[in-house]
């Protein structure tokens, strides 16, 4: 139920109507009982004036344009179609339908009754179902999707209608996993988890919860309590934990948590599982005053990879779990400790395995449609909209995204794409989460319609092939965002049209030199100068970009994996032999 990609990954057969993305789709907040909606979808769609298309089927979760899906285009209007049962055993529990994402508006009924709209197609939503339901049998469910790519007013982050250069294949309609769940009328509907090096903060949500309380149990992964505690539902929940083992790239450690909800005779009305991790990130200074990122308090040279989450053959969707987790896995193996997730947001599985791998991520927002800075006359899409959707979107990312241990900080804009209200939309993220890092623009030094702010606690700079040298300011740390960008074409594992890159080798033994002379340029700067971390461009190629480390087909690492590894690692021992003089943690 595929088309034919231009090139395949080494999953892209393992797809299928049987087995699509069949793993829990939320590890922060589990229940023993689920049903995967994943799968063969009806399918009718239309764009612009042409024609409407019925009578076709899609392979949910993956977007329409990918070949994955078995459409093969890209679609302004979808609308999917497809039954289901209730099982028996869920007759007197409330049923919640799950979207992981969907781009850019949807529209959703159920047995013929509209249950809910949702616009942002990066941020998940829920409906529950429990009121529409039939008494038994068959029940159906259809799904609208709107997606104008960016010629509307959504966030859009690379997708692009005529993708080329850096703007990459658009992704429309259901993107991530469809789900039902069971859950008891008083049920935890979210988990708010903060940590420190000492102890974590907890705050079930529980709505119409009076007469409850909740349970909150820490554990060791082998089993051993490290903390409990109860308390009103709702409220934060302290837990102090005696004998921390903190999370760090080097020990990835998580606890898990478990999560009652308890009636007032102790009965266990639900219950959840989840994990977290002991971690701050902050600021310091170093012995010569200058600030510099530090993770758990000490001084952390962060050296990552541009991370733009693109398939050849699922387009925003990876094909398989496994897949999903093997860019990062790449990712550690290269000596790497960090990785930029570059204008996109990804499924919640993606933030699960960074946070089981050990890497630090920074958070960049989608970015509005780059048209949208200089308007085509009359027609333009009206920007004051586009902001209103951008902040909403904003919002939601934080409060979905805010338990994962692995993201230090976050990136509001890039490059100046979208970018408005600099100081104040940084400061609002800093407000919202303040245990992270806010970069408030990403590549400001090569932005010359929106100059530094001032704003967040990092400067960034992006040089190619650089690295760049960004002097220390004003109290923030110095990162270079984006260097590197060294191509090479590996005929067969290419994709069509012309390959570009920053600056193109002849060979893997030339790749690997170029990026062992960048290397030892970083090491220096890391050592010698104020400068807190660095971006490498890029994991994978993506589409005509060939400066990845890996061929967007991830079947060959262009570069020596050892050589990389030890220069990776000669940078960060450089660049994290600092001694803290003081320390300004984010917490």
């Amino acid at each position: 139920m595929t088309t034919r990609p231009p090139l395949s990954t080494p999953w892209t057969e393992q797809v299928g109507p049987e087995n699509c993305l069949p793993e829990y789709p939320r590890p922060q907040l589990v229940r023993a009982r689920w049903r995967n909606l994943n799968g063969l979808w009806e399918y009718t769609s239309r764009t612009g004036a042409g024609p409407v298309r019925r009578g076709e089927r899609i392979l949910v979760p993956y977007p329409p344009e990918s070949a994955l899906s078995g459409i093969g285009r890209h679609d302004d209007e979808m609308w999917y179609r497809r039954t289901f049962e209730v099982p028996g055993d869920w007759s007197h529990e409330r049923v919640l339908l799950h979207f992981g994402a969907v781009d850019q508006a949807a529209t959703v009924w159920v047995n013929n009754q509209r249950v809910a709209e949702h616009e942002g197609g990066y941020t998940a939503f829920s409906v529950e179902l429990t009121g529409v339901l039939r008494a038994e049998g068959e029940q159906e469910i259809v799904v609208r999707a709107v997606d104008t790519g960016n010629r509307a007013t959504f966030p859009v982050g690379k997708q692009a209608d005529r993708p080329g250069g850096i703007l990459y294949s658009g992704a429309s309609g259901i993107w991530q996993t469809v789900w039902l769940e069971p859950v008891p009328s008083v049920h935890v509907s979210e988990l708010d988890i903060t940590s420190d090096t000492t102890g974590f903060t907890v705050t079930p949500r529980v709505p119409d919860a009076a007469g409850k309380r909740v349970e909150v149990v820490v554990t060791e992964p082998d089993g051993g309590e490290a903390a409990r505690g109860s308390g009103a539902c709702g409220r934060p929940l302290r837990l102090p934990v005696p004998r921390p083992r903190l999370w760090s790239p080097d020990d990835p450690y998580l606890y898990d948590l478990t999560v009652r909800v308890l009636a007032e005779d102790g009965r266990v009305v639900d219950e959840v599982g989840g994990y977290a991790g002991l971690r701050t990130i902050g600021l310091a200074d170093d012995e010569r005053g200058r600030p510099r990122i530090a993770l758990n308090g000490r001084i952390t040279f962060l050296h990552g990879l541009l991370d733009q989450g693109y398939w050849p053959d699922g387009i925003y969707t990876a094909p398989t779990d496994e897949a999903l987790r093997s860019d990062l896995e790449r990712t550690k193996e290269l000596g790497f400790n960090c990785v930029r997730k570059h204008v996109k947001v990804e499924p919640a599985r993606w933030y699960h395995w960074a946070d089981r791998l050990g890497l630090l991520v920074w958070q960049d927002v989608p970015s509005l449609p780059v048209v949208l800075e200089n308007p085509p006359g009359p027609q333009a899409p009206p920007v004051a909209r586009a902001r209103e959707r951008f902040e909403a979107g904003l919002a939601a990312l934080l409060h979905q995204l805010r338990g994962v241990t692995a993201i230090i900080g976050w990136v509001p804009f890039n490059e100046g794409w979208g970018e408005y209200d600099t100081a104040r939309i940084a400061e609002e993220v800093k407000v919202a989460d303040p245990g992270r890092l806010v970069i408030a623009g990403s590549g400001v030094n090569c932005c010359h319609s929106h100059p530094d702010s001032g704003a967040g606690d990092v400067y960034d700079d992006h040089t190619y092939v650089g690295p760049g040298r960004p002097r220390v300011r004003d109290g923030r740390a110095v990162l270079d965002g984006e260097y590197g960008g060294l191509g090479l074409v590996l005929e067969g594992h290419v994709w069509p049209g012309p390959p570009q890159a920053y600056e193109m080798t002849a060979d893997s033994e030339e790749l690997t030199r170029r990026y062992a002379d960048l290397s030892r340029e970083l090491e220096r700067l890391a050592g010698e100068s104020g400068l807190s971390g660095a971006v490498y461009t890029q994991t994978t190629d993506v589409e005509n970009e060939v400066n990845g480390l890996l061929t967007y087909d991830r079947r060959i690492v262009k570069a020596s994996v050892p050589v990389v590894a030890e220069r990776n690692r000669a940078v960060l021992a450089a660049g994290s032999a600092h001694t803290t003089a003081s320390v300004n943690t984010s917490e």
